[in-house]
């Protein structure tokens, strides 16, 4: 890999634990609690759109990692890497299908992303009555994946082709 690209992928991820830093200091987004807005969605949908599927799901799992470590703790880290792992494969094959745009990419995302956060609470605390609470989070994952992807599509239009 050259330099560049390196460079590059660094920057992104740390734009990308910036955006982590920034939401972090939002006690609870709305009053849904445990919605977030995603802002890191915006760096993983770039990096899908102009740096392919390996450098985005790259920047992806470094972001989730250093911020757990940074910002978090383990079981919120375990949250977050299966919410991040799914959400990127799916935003991964709806985007090959190349039947959805960023915004469509980005709902998809966003439920996802919450199904799988739901899902290993589910196991962690050995409870699967938090399903319940799924059908709120996916209204948030809705609202907060298709603003993000609008921005998202936004700023994938206006970079060049090369970062």
């Amino acid at each position: 890999m050259s330099g560049k690209k390196v460079a590059e992928y660094g920057l992104l991820t740390a734009l990308a634990m910036v955006l982590s830093y920034v939401e972090a200091q939002f006690p609870v987004f709305f009053a849904v609690p445990g919605m977030k807005l995603g802002l890191t969605n915006l760096v993983v949908l770039t990096a899908l759109y102009r740096r392919g599927e390996a450098g985005a799901f790259g920047i992806n799992l470094v972001r989730i990692v250093l911020s757990g470590l940074t910002f978090g703790n383990m079981f919120s880290m375990l949250y977050s890497l299966a919410g991040g792992i799914l959400s990127f494969l799916v935003m991964a094959g709806l985007k090959r299908t190349g039947r959805f745009g960023i915004s469509g990419v980005s709902v998809a995302g966003g439920v996802a992303h919450n199904i799988g956060q739901i899902a290993v609470a589910a196991v962690v605390l050995e409870t699967g009555a938090l399903v319940y609470y799924l059908p709120v989070l996916m209204v948030s994952g809705v609202a907060a994946g298709f603003v993000i992807g609008v921005i998202a599509a936004g700023v994938v239009r206006r970079l060049p082709r090369e970062l």
